[in-house]
């Protein structure tokens, strides 16, 4: 429980820095910072690129149409939202809903890096092609759906952004939304091993 309440402070200190930052540009034409929610504990983390407009007003992540679209795909393999940890490479809205800079994410980066040894968790899920080349080089469609070792035994485990999928509403067989099907129900296994045996592999 000590190390709860120590994990817990050193997330709202991570939260209040992200607040009072004006290391990029976009700290000009936010509304709100959105730093990322849900359990600090959770052995997964969710990682998409950076707050739209819906996220920019309430300060909460994938809360807008792909956020809507993001909470059906979790349901549907009987994910609990509130049990993960969601978060975006970027913590403040670029204009137009535009793709961030490689200078703003190298700004932004220390606070998810922060956020990350906080949670420690053990599988990331980046959300489209920006959140993964923030951890690995490579193609979103060919990485898809695939395990790959990152840092401190940590795995990656990538999928389609929600927004992706909006903007390809077919259901056909290796279309973006069957395939992210596929996708949650394979990340959805791990996750139930992962909680059998206790979040640091150890039998609970």
């Amino acid at each position: 429980m000590e190390n709860d309440e120590k994990d817990e402070k050193l997330m709202k200190v991570i939260e209040e820095k992200i607040s009072e930052c004006t290391a990029c540009q976009l700290s000009q034409t936010r509304t709100n910072v959105v730093p990322g929610e849900g359990n600090i504990h959770s052995p997964i983390v969710f990682v998409g690129e950076g707050p739209g407009q819906e996220e920019d007003l309430s300060g909460r992540p994938f809360v807008g149409k792909a956020g809507q679209l993001f909470d059906k795909i979790l349901e549907s393999a009987g994910f609990i939202r509130k049990e993960l940890y969601i978060t975006n490479v970027v913590k403040c809205r670029p204009p137009e809903n535009r793709v961030p800079s490689s200078e703003e994410v190298l700004s932004c980066s220390h606070f998810l890096m922060a956020q990350l040894a906080v949670i420690n968790p053990q599988i990331i899920v980046p959300l489209g092609a920006t959140a993964l080349n923030f951890f690995m080089k490579g193609s979103i469609t060919e990485s898809r759906g695939k395990f790959f070792e990152w840092k401190g035994g940590i795995r990656l485990f990538p999928m389609f952004h929600p927004s992706y999928l909006l903007r390809n509403q077919s259901k056909e067989q290796g279309s973006p939304k069957a395939l992210t099907w596929d996708d949650i129900r394979i990340l959805k296994k791990a996750y139930d091993e992962i909680m059998a045996h206790g979040k640091d592999g150890l039998v609970v």
